[in-house]
């Protein structure tokens, strides 16, 4: 155990002290504001103030941890080592920054609280944020920091027991069409079929028939495969399913159909299931509540994961109506047009709510990369992707992070604009496991 000396223990601190070093560096730590406590203690120490107590492992305090509310707060961006930083300390302190302050402001998306301009889909975008304005999106800084951290620590303390985490992957599948022609109702097929006659699209024309008369199996029809594959690696998967009405954004096959129902019941067999909240749930509770009890209709069992769908998230709102609706775990954190991370970390954590000023019973899984970010916003080659999919799974694996990946059911179907994907899919099972 190491003693942490705070001049004044708040929400704030105790919530950033946990996520370093409980959660990433599998330390476990206690609190003091007492100096005569501080000082008796024989064992590993950290004093966190203004002002060193004496010789011990000090870290100068930013005022941030100490606040409530939003400020504005100006950042000047510095390096330690190789690795960007702020809110700098001073010579006093043992590590050159704030590191619990500058992580805070990052793993509770202060930013994000902080007046911006939305994309089209009411999104805070990525090109706003302090990561990707001084490029260190595709880094999970929080965790370099608290591994150099740890550096210092070893340094400081050597006969102290240190443990180390191990890395791990999740696989995540969105299913947002979960079949390519079949099982539509015939209004909506004879539309599409239509549409496709009239662009000429006669490949398109000439599947839609082969699928409808059993000729060939559907496409997007690629589950059995995940499975397979799930089996083969032994890879932890979630089926992310989008049950919701149909809108010109959620356009799925409609719940009312039995082979969909039939479909989630066996994925619950072999998977994780959660549900994939429609396009307009972002600010509307009783319409994420009926999508919640309609997927629990059909699994029989509590519906506890939970992922926007098009990421489409406002904070603290969206957050907040998924505790109401004692939902878990949300897999939303993370940008649909560049791949990294959006709160700076590779490691699950509880969403802090800045307007209550307490950590709450959420956690969130930051993915750090999707199959449509490659192919569609940075418009990369199946092996380029994978290319691009191994750099960040390595920034993940340097600290013994979690790196969770979204696909589609779709990116398997080797179909259309997904040619090449299943390899791509399959390719980084093999190097991420």
């Amino acid at each position: 155990m190491i003693l942490i000396y705070t001049h004044k223990i708040t929400p704030r601190v105790r919530y950033i002290f946990k996520h370093i070093f409980t959660r990433i560096l599998l330390i476990d730590i206690d609190f003091c504001t007492k100096v005569e406590d501080f000082i008796a203690h024989n064992g590993p120490k950290l004093s966190y103030t203004k002002s060193p107590l004496g010789n011990e492992f000090f870290v100068k305090s930013n005022d941030l941890l100490f606040e409530q509310g939003i400020n504005n707060i100006d950042i000047s961006i510095s390096k330690w080592g190789r690795v960007p930083c702020f809110f700098p300390s001073g010579v006093k302190s043992t590590i050159p920054f704030d590191i619990f302050s500058a992580s805070f402001y990052l793993i509770s998306r202060y930013e994000e609280y902080l007046p911006h301009i939305k994309d089209n889909y009411q999104r805070f975008t990525a090109e706003q944020s302090l990561a990707h304005k001084y490029n260190f999106l595709e880094q999970p800084v929080i965790d370099i920091w608290a591994y150099k951290l740890l550096e210092a620590l070893k340094e400081r303390f050597p006969d102290y027991e240190y443990k180390q985490r191990k890395y791990k992957f999740i696989s995540t599948i969105n299913v947002n069409n979960a079949f390519a022609y079949k099982y539509k109702s015939f209004i909506r097929s004879t539309g599409e079929f239509v549409n496709d006659l009239l662009k000429l699209k006669i490949f398109n024309v000439l599947n839609r028939f082969a699928v409808h008369f059993n000729i060939k199996k559907d496409p997007y029809d690629t589950y059995q495969q995940i499975i397979n594959l799930k089996k083969e690696f032994d890879v932890k998967t979630i089926f992310f399913f989008l049950v919701g009405d149909y809108t010109s954004f959620d356009t799925n096959i409609s719940l009312s159909k039995n082979k969909f129902k039939l479909l989630i019941k066996d994925m619950v067999d072999y998977a994780r299931v959660g549900l994939q909240s429609s396009y307009y749930t972002m600010q509307n509770i009783n319409l994420l509540k009926k999508e919640k009890e309609r997927l629990e209709a059909v699994t029989n069992i509590p519906t506890v994961r939970n992922r926007q769908h098009y990421l489409r998230f406002s904070l603290p709102e969206t957050y907040q109506k998924l505790i109401d609706l004692e939902i878990n775990e949300d897999y939303s954190m993370g940008y649909e047009s560049h791949a990294g991370f959006r709160a700076s970390t590779c490691t699950p954590f509880y969403f802090y709510d800045l307007d209550f000023e307490i950590q709450t019973p959420l956690k969130i899984f930051p993915f750090a990369i999707t199959d449509v970010t490659l192919k569609d916003y940075l418009k990369l080659t199946p092996k380029q992707s994978l290319g691009k999919i191994s750099d960040v799974k390595n920034e993940v694996k340097k600290v013994n992070g979690v790196f969770i990946t979204v696909f589609h059911n779709e990116s398997l179907s080797n179909y259309l604009g997904w040619k090449g994907w299943n390899i791509v899919y399959n390719s980084m099972l093999k190097f991420s496991v």
